[in-house]
């Protein structure tokens, strides 16, 4: 869903094989031919651009940047690639279609692990020809095997699958890549957030016209009666629900349209019984267009690697509350593009970024996000021109809790400071003492001062850089060293008088890098320890990959968590609750997943680069 499979694309989907699919249905069956699909087209495009990165920047750079792990993974693509450019040469030579199938059979394959019998299986049950065609392409099926471990290299990453027969016995079937393909739940996310939604059991609770209570008949896509009613507000508006949401319509895509070939008519009876709009449906349309729409408003540089892009997008500054984020891309039809002979196009359409909001003013309908380049989509923010239509989803994620009336400490670290802004503000708007620790790298990294003062009764500004920061209020102090040194001076009092105690605040807010945050919850329970207040709250705001952001759907953010008491092992989707607890978070685990795709991502970097400079340069062209 990235465009990862387009050779003109730079977004990242770092696969290796052997791949192994867990499920049985007709979305397992689908992902393994996709992946064997995939799989080729991936090391082609990574042969094609490394090779060029090599020539321009002499294979030992390009090389540098890489990991042990990532020369490893380098140097099986290129392979790869060149076994595939060789059978594509052979075939052309001998007037044949080229034929892949055994090349990625011999590289491990795809491999559909199933726990029950191929002809049990909802994909051969529901269209056995899909199934026929698939193993036809290379995929294997193998029965009677449930998924009991993903075993690790050295790395971190998946080497293999252990799984368990029904007799006891067990099978390991080697796995670059595990994907989860099984299962589905209707998505209630909404009923948790909203006590007026109402759940019967596993779904949302039916009504009917009147709003009384139905319960649709389960499991069938032509019920006698479409129940798809299931909230109704004060005003008399409706919540309708279809597809997989929905207990008579789940399970696939041609019964979710189903559902809304039977559902409209109630719909639209549900509309025509409400009293008629005074405007005209013109006006309707225009006045959606002008909330819904997002479009770039102004773009600020606020460091050499650090832009702020403003939005104008009114219905999603009016949702804003500190603490949610929104998803940014812009148009890939508006995308700049680069055109070379022999090459192709790249075409610099983002890949979809979780940006905290900054700051909203929902009177101008404005969001303000905030952008560390890094090399890849993030580097593109500084290329939006105003007026410019992008995609803003959002906000999404749970607001943060604001303490009342008490004192609260924010840890922030480089961009994570962004975030704290409306935070802090909202404690302050609350009656809470805000103290603010706010870290740097360097002294040019500091932005939007003015902003993190209102946020904040007490700061302390810390820096790796000498010879540091110098505060502009009585409250502030500054420190040189990192952030939990800076912690530790303030609560000992080595950096003078204490406004606002550390052993006051009833919550610590950390925002920033993996390891900043992990560094934080540890110092809690050594250095920090004697100058905290028991019973406080630490929490990380934790940035695990994301793709949906959409809440409990893709799962690609999903985030493990180990209670700190009993050991037990459990699962938060973080675009859902991004705010944890400092003590459960596994920040290993989440460090590995932030590196699932890091050969690509470094690859792609230099490639956006490049792109970048030859953009730069067609102005100076023209003119000559």
């Amino acid at each position: 869903l990235t465009g990862a499979a387009k050779t003109s694309s730079i977004a990242n989907l770092q696969l290796r094989m052997p791949v192994v699919v867990i499920g049985g249905g007709l979305t397992a069956i689908d992902t393994a031919t996709e992946s064997l699909a995939y799989y080729v087209r991936q090391v082609e495009k990574f042969a094609a651009r490394t090779r060029i990165l090599f020539a321009e920047h002499g294979e030992a750079a390009v090389r540098a940047r890489w990991s042990a792990e990532d020369a490893t993974v380098a140097e099986e693509f290129l392979a790869h690639a060149a076994a595939i450019a060789d059978e594509r040469a052979r075939a052309t030579a001998e007037g044949r279609p080229a034929m892949f199938a055994p090349l990625l059979e011999s590289w491990g394959g795809a491999t559909v692990a199933y726990r029950r019998r191929l002809v049990d299986a909802p994909s051969y049950t529901l269209n056995h020809e899909e199934v026929e065609k698939a193993m036809e392409e290379g995929v294997r099926f193998a029965e009677g095997l449930s998924p009991a471990e993903v075993m690790l290299d050295h790395f971190g990453h998946a080497r293999a699958l252990r799984c368990t027969r029904a007799d006891g016995s067990e099978a390991v079937l080697p796995a670059r890549a595990v994907i989860v393909a099984a299962g589905t739940a209707p998505n209630t996310v909404w009923a948790r957030e909203d006590d007026r939604i109402l759940l019967d059991g596993r779904y949302f609770q039916a009504i009917d016209e009147t709003g009384a209570k139905v319960t649709p008949e389960r499991s069938i896509s032509k019920p006698a009666r479409a129940d798809v009613l299931m909230h109704r507000a004060e005003n008399g508006a409706f919540v309708s629900f279809f597809g997989d949401l929905h207990p008579s319509f789940f399970g696939n895509v041609v019964k979710a349209m189903g559902s809304a070939k039977r559902g409209y008519p109630v719909v639209s009876a549900a509309l025509a019984a409400r009293a008629a709009s005074s405007l005209s449906g013109q006006e309707v349309l225009a006045k959606c267009r002008d909330a819904l729409s997002a479009s770039v408003h102004a773009v600020n540089r606020l460091t050499p690697t650090i832009v702020e892009v403003v939005l104008h997008a009114p219905a999603a500054a009016r949702g804003f509350k500190p603490g949610q984020f929104y998803r940014l891309q812009n148009y890939e039809m508006l995308a700049p593009r680069v055109s070379e002979p022999g090459i192709g196009a790249t075409v610099l359409a983002m890949e979809g970024l979780a940006m905290t909001g900054a700051w909203t003013d929902p009177g101008k309908g404005l969001v303000s996000v905030i952008a560390l380049e890094m090399g890849g989509s993030s580097d593109l923010c500084a290329m939006l021109k105003p007026g410019e239509p992008v995609v803003l989803m959002g906000p999404t994620g749970t607001p943060t809790h604001i303490p009342a009336n008490s004192a609260v400490a924010l840890v922030g670290g480089g961009l994570g400071n962004a975030v704290l802004f409306s935070i802090g503000a909202a404690a302050r708007a609350a009656g809470s003492k805000v103290l603010y620790f706010a870290g740097y790298k360097k002294i040019i990294d500091r932005y939007k001062i003015e902003e993190i003062e209102r946020a904040a009764d007490v700061i302390v500004w810390c820096c790796d850089e000498a010879p540091g920061f110098a505060p502009s209020r009585p409250s502030d102090r500054a420190f040189v060293g990192n952030i939990v040194q800076a912690m530790a001076a303030y609560a000992q009092g080595a950096l003078g008088t204490q406004d606002v105690r550390l052993d006051e605040c009833v919550e610590i807010i950390a925002i920033g890098s993996d390891r900043m945050m992990q560094a934080v919850g540890a110092a809690r329970h050594g250095v920090l320890a004697p100058y905290l207040k028991d019973g406080h709250r630490a929490i990380g705001s934790i940035n695990s990959p994301m793709q949906c952001m959409m809440k409990e759907v893709c799962a690609q953010c999903l985030q493990p968590h180990i209670d700190p008491v009993t050991g037990e092992r459990s699962v938060v989707f973080s675009c859902f609750n991004q705010d944890q607890a400092l003590d459960r978070v596994d920040f290993p685990a989440l460090n590995e997943r932030l590196r699932q795709n890091a050969l690509q991502e470094k690859v792609t970097a230099m490639w956006i680069d490049r792109a970048l400079r030859q953009l730069n340069a067609r102005p100076a062209l023209a003119a000559e």
